[in-house]
């Protein structure tokens, strides 16, 4: 792992890099995913067919191909070990509860001059949620996404997922059945993207996508955004822990482990003002990474995109984790609760020792789809809010017309948009005879 001192006089360029870690080469891949969009919205579903046969190694025959039938669905659910089937009843419920709690509600006030001012809050009506299905499938990942939208009462959730060699996996049709979902549809990457945005014959065009995926599945969704709305622009998974001389190091090496596991491009980053936990915590990553069945992608992510930094105390440890703004925070200190206050940027934060990053990713209840690359600076979790949308409710009678019309119509006029400013005066004029 890169080790460093924020004492050191070339830190601040060193730490800049970590700063930069998201830089995804998107328009590298931006022309290959603009020429899959457009032949998705000229061609429909025989572009969906030919990239299946490209990208995933099988070839539909048909349109009935494309779906997974239902039948399929709850049958794997049903072979399910009893074990396994609770724990996914279990996580489920979890996050149901954690979302039924984020709800926004609909709102009316009313002034004493009749005023009412309200705001409406709606489900989408079509949801589409990608789930990747590629390198590894993630039935978890279905139900962060699925359990949010249910629980904001979309009407129609449509899945998409590639499945390699036409092999869909079991424990997500599993998933899936335990949502009550039944369109999903073996499409994968940028053009899953294109067809659930503008629609084909078979696959439903949707009013927003969310959703991890590739930096194909990315750069397809900024592209799309405005067409349909998104989750967010995810990049790969990372950590950041701070620590003090309090932390387990075998716990600190796991947790950093258990997100370089994930992908080469993976970061997990370690802040701490205890040069001997920082040295300890390095000794056992090594150790541990050769146990680990995934040790070739693990390996790549620590190597290229692993840091451990010794800081002077601390407070400059939060200060420069705010800086990095991680998609999961763990606090491994004394008091962790004491350091939250301080925290101004991370999709989730997990405090103390008990409270691994894998907790949330499985059976806690937040939802596990999250800003990363520092985008915590300004992007949210997914919640159920990425399945509403809001209309402003407003009323108003003669008294309230009479109260503020004329300074409505004044700043009208003062924008020189006379219609606004007469449409405002001709309901004075009228109250006023």
């Amino acid at each position: 792992m890169q080790f460093l001192y924020s004492s050191s006089a070339d830190f601040a360029k060193k730490f800049d890099h970590i700063l930069k870690r998201a830089s995804m080469d998107i328009a590298h891949v931006g022309e290959t995913v603009l020429e899959i969009i457009e032949r998705v919205k000229q061609k429909g579903d025989e572009a969906v067919f030919e990239d299946i046969s490209r990208f995933d190694g099988w070839e539909p025959k048909c349109t009935d191909d494309l779906r997974i039938d239902p039948k399929l669905m709850k049958s794997a659910y049903e072979r399910l070990e009893e074990k396994l089937k609770e724990a996914l009843h279990l996580a489920f419920e979890r996050i149901k509860s954690y979302h039924e709690k984020q709800m926004p509600k609909s709102w009316i006030d009313f002034e004493k001059n009749g005023t009412v001012l309200g705001q409406k809050v709606t489900p989408v009506e079509r949801a589409g949620l990608y789930i990747p299905g590629g390198k590894a499938a993630y039935p978890s990942s279905l139900l962060m996404n699925a359990v949010p939208a249910i629980v904001a009462g979309v009407e129609k959730i449509i899945v998409a997922t590639p499945t390699p060699n036409d092999e869909p996996n079991e424990l997500l049709l599993a998933a899936c059945h335990l949502c009550g979902i039944e369109d999903v549809f073996k499409v994968g990457g940028a053009t899953a993207v294109a067809a659930m945005a503008y629609g084909t014959s078979t696959i439903p065009k949707v009013d927003v996508i969310t959703g991890p995926g590739n930096i194909y599945v990315a750069t397809a969704k900024k592209l799309v955004y405005g067409e349909v709305n998104i989750d967010m622009i995810a990049g790969p998974s990372e950590i950041g822990v701070i620590a003090d001389e309090s932390a387990d190091a075998e716990y600190v090496a796991l947790d950093l482990l258990s997100q370089a596991e994930h992908d080469e491009m993976a970061s997990s980053i370690l802040i701490t003002d205890s040069e001997v936990l920082a040295k300890e915590v390095a000794e056992a990553v090594e150790r541990i990474l050769s146990k680990l069945q995934r040790e070739s992608i693990a390996s790549v992510s620590i190597k290229e995109r692993g840091a451990v930094i010794v800081t002077r105390s601390i407070a400059e440890a939060v200060d420069l984790m705010n800086l990095v703004a991680p998609e999961h925070l763990e606090i491994l200190t004394r008091n962790p609760f004491e350091i939250l206050p301080m925290i101004k940027n991370a999709g989730a934060i997990f405090l103390g020792e008990n409270t691994p990053e894998p907790i949330g990713d499985y059976i806690a209840g937040p939802n596990h789809t999250l800003p990363t690359g520092g985008t915590a600076r300004f992007y949210s979790p997914l919640s159920t809010e990425h399945f509403l949308k809001k209309s402003s409710i407003i009323s108003f009678s003669c008294q309230a017309m009479k109260d503020i019309g004329e300074a409505a119509s004044l700043l009208a006029r003062t924008e020189g948009l006379e219609a606004h400013a007469l449409s405002v005066e001709a309901r004075l004029d009228k109250i006023d005879k």
